[in-house]
């Protein structure tokens, strides 16, 4: 079972489809989200959520003082999934919930139009995508970003680290959680922009 693990809409059971995703574990969110909640990175932040599953991580940050979430995701079932899920974030908030959208639409599409600007962004692919996508997929995603923003990337242990440089990025830290590693970047200051 999947929940939000706390905020304001703490323990509020999320809808997992039955195939086609892989839900970010309540270890693994937890470690991100209290290092998020250390920094500020949470109050008030534009949450962009790409390869939005279940809308888990979305969904936690708006429970947490997210400002507005977008979450993509083109699985018919998971996008389904996360309006449900949003829809009850949405009525467990009430009245201080931020707008939460969720776009059914592959990644690439999205971030063709003008987005944004996001201060958050959570990339959590299938791990069977290609590293040439996921780099496609940050290089696309560099106009949207606020010039601080925070990008998470999810992957398999085993996957390579993301390529930031070639987005114009720059690597903050990585941890690994079992067969999870989550990679931080950020957009370069522009004095170092190429």
């Amino acid at each position: 079972m999947t929940r939000i693990i706390a905020g304001r809409a703490g323990s509020v059971t999320l809808e997992v489809p039955d195939a086609g995703t892989r839900p970010t574990s309540d270890r693994v969110r937890e470690s991100l989200f209290g290092a998020l909640e250390s920094i500020d990175a949470l109050r008030g932040a534009e949450v962009l959520d790409l390869y939005a599953g279940s809308g888990a991580l979305a969904l936690e940050a708006m429970s947490r003082g997210a400002a507005s979430a977008d979450l993509v995701e083109k699985t018919p079932k998971a996008a389904a999934a996360a309006e449900r899920n949003a829809a009850r974030v949405a009525k467990s908030l009430g009245s201080a919930a931020g707008p939460m959208r969720v776009h059914r639409a592959s990644v690439e599409l999205f971030l063709r139009a003008a987005r944004g600007p996001y201060s958050l962004v959570f990339i959590d692919p299938p791990y069977d995508l290609a590293e040439s996508e996921l780099t496609g997929a940050l290089i696309a995603l560099g106009p949207s970003l606020h010039a601080d923003a925070i990008v998470i990337v999810e992957r398999a242990r085993r996957s390579p680290a993301p390529d930031w440089n070639a987005a114009d990025l720059h690597a903050l830290r990585d941890r690994r959680y079992g067969d999870t590693t989550l990679w931080w970047g950020q957009p370069r200051p522009v004095s170092q922009s190429r």
